[in-house]
């Protein structure tokens, strides 16, 4: 084995190139004669000099983590580059090999395996309060979407005690015929997302350390293109090669990604990469653009949120309040934001802001996401200890407490509202109790319980114009309700556990990530 420095200075002129230091990297080749080398025309993958660095990172971790007779210390603490390495047997993280879900591999935050290695059972004294007993539960689960259409009971309304009856409608099984099955992915698809300005435009990010951008044909009919593939780092091991999030800028010219191996990457409409941001010494949870389009956020599970500056790639920021894994963030403008963590904090920050502009301390258990509401004015945050809250920047402790979940609340989404609009601000929650709820955010109460899924939901989303929700469960089912009146009016049985939706811009698609490696794009008509 030998390494020759000529060797180490085109991996460094490579990585000038692929950062965008056009200037630096014509200076470097001049000085260090890159032009004359015999590795000048070499074919090395993109990020070469990154992944070889993380490699001897791999090593360094193992030298100082396996002892003499072969077993492995615990330890989370983050190995670098530069500085003394610290040990840290505190935040745990749990092991994807103990994960056994029948959706397959966990889901994108491997914080959640564990919890998601077990299936979550509807409360009975919630079943009994419906006036449905056991066995007719367990019967009704296991019907097939030929059956759905006889649910007679769909939303539950928490107020008042004794409830209205909700009459019985027609519930509409998505036909195949309506739904295009993307092929492509060879893992576990976590991610996925419609460009905000093209809607036949969608990404979407797997465990197979690629993220893909697909032109969604007219009809289902129409024949599909190949994707644009964008290829992520080799990873250091199979289990870790997860695009962890995305985000489209406002403009939809951009495409930001978070990858397990802690970097960020933005890449135009076409696939090209941009920028590489490298700075995390943990994977990305969480990742924004604000809405100018200038910055981006991101999380990680080193502790830390580092601003980015798009136009350049580099880093403009990093806070480092938390003493937990980042795992959520969302801008409230163009430089205020706020994040979340598994210390079970929020923190409100600006950018150049050296301190916090807020602390939002109540929560008993990690906070698994946060949002602002549309108007600016509120921030919602859930966490594992089964409540969610809403904040206002005038106060310390929460406006309401929304403590009716009797589980973990993992997601959340506030619907689309305009300022001069007088109906309800409403804040949807989705739980591993297998419900999801509505809330009124003016004054904390319940307006609906959306109860037909039979494990935890992963993942809500209003359609644009907020009159209907969409769900998605590991029970291989997505739901969308009427929002007015909590109606359950069409759904969806996939072939493996649903991870995420997302609508189109103009509403009449809907996007799912399913555990099978597929994504499924149902043509919606409401």
């Amino acid at each position: 084995m030998s390494v020759t420095s000529e060797e180490i200075n085109y991996l460094i002129f490579r990585y000038l190139q692929e950062s965008g230091f056009v200037h630096t990297g014509f200076a470097f080749q001049n000085e260090s004669h890159i032009h004359k080398s015999e590795y000048r025309n070499s074919n090395v993958q993109p990020g070469a000099l990154v992944s070889i660095l993380q490699k001897g990172l791999l090593y360094m971790d193992l030298e100082l983590h396996v002892n003499e007779d072969g077993s492995e210390r615990e330890c989370t603490g983050p190995v670098a580059l530069i500085g003394a390495h610290r040990c840290d047997k505190q935040a745990k993280k749990p092991k994807r090999d103990e994960v056994n879900t029948v959706s397959g591999r966990g889901n994108k935050r491997e914080r959640k395996d564990s919890k998601r290695s077990h299936k979550q059972q509807p409360d009975r004294e919630k079943r009994a309060r419906m006036g449905v007993e056991d066995d007719e539960k367990e019967e009704d689960t296991m019907m097939d979407t030929d059956q759905v259409e006889d649910v007679s009971v769909v939303g539950t309304p928490v107020e008042p005690t004794v409830e209205p009856t909700v009459e019985p409608t027609e519930v509409k099984v998505i036909p195949a015929s309506d739904a295009i099955t993307l092929k492509g992915h060879t893992a576990d698809v976590f991610v996925c997302s419609w460009n905000p300005s093209t809607p036949t435009l969608l990404a979407s990010g797997s465990g197979d350390a690629t993220a893909r951008i697909w032109q969604i044909p007219a009809s289902p009919h129409d024949t599909l293109q190949d994707p644009i593939v964008l290829k992520h780092l080799p990873a250091l091991t199979d289990s870790n090669r997860d695009v962890t999030t995305m985000d489209w800028n406002a403009a939809g010219t951009l495409l930001a990604t978070g990858f397990y191996d802690g970097q960020a990457r933005i890449w135009t409409q076409r696939g090209q990469l941009r920028y590489l941001m490298s700075q995390h010494r943990g994977p990305i949870f969480a990742l924004k653009w604000n809405k100018k389009g200038n910055y981006i956020l991101t999380g990680s599970l080193d502790h830390t949120t580092i601003v980015w500056d798009a136009t350049t790639g580099d880093a403009k920021q990093q806070h480092e309040f938390h003493t937990g894994a980042v795992l959520d963030v969302d801008w409230l403008d163009n430089t205020t934001f706020a994040t979340s963590s598994s210390d079970g904090k929020v923190y409100v920050c600006k950018v150049g802001n050296t301190e916090p502009l807020k602390v939002f301390e109540g929560h008993k258990d990690e906070v698994n996401a946060i949002r602002w509401d549309p108007l600016g004015e509120l921030l919602a945050s859930c966490s594992d200890d089964k409540t969610a809250k809403i904040w206002s920047m005038t106060q310390d402790e929460c406006l309401f407490d929304l403590t009716a979940h009797t589980a973990a609340v993992y997601v959340m989404t506030w619907a689309p509202r305009e300022a001069a609009s007088k109906e309800p601000r409403i804040l949807a929650t989705a739980s591993f109790d297998t419900s999801v709820r509505l809330w009124d955010a003016n004054n904390g109460d319940c307006l609906r319980v959306l109860s037909r899924h039979v494990e935890a939901v992963y993942t809500v989303a209003f359609n644009p114009t907020g009159t209907h929700l969409a769900t998605g469960s590991p029970d291989h089912t997505i739901n969308i309700w009427r929002v007015q009146d909590g109606t359950l009016v069409k759904t969806y049985q996939g072939e493996g556990g649903i991870f995420e939706v997302d609508w189109n811009s103009t509403g009449d698609r809907l996007a799912a990530c399913v555990a099978n490696g597929t994504l499924v794009v149902a043509h919606v008509k409401l």
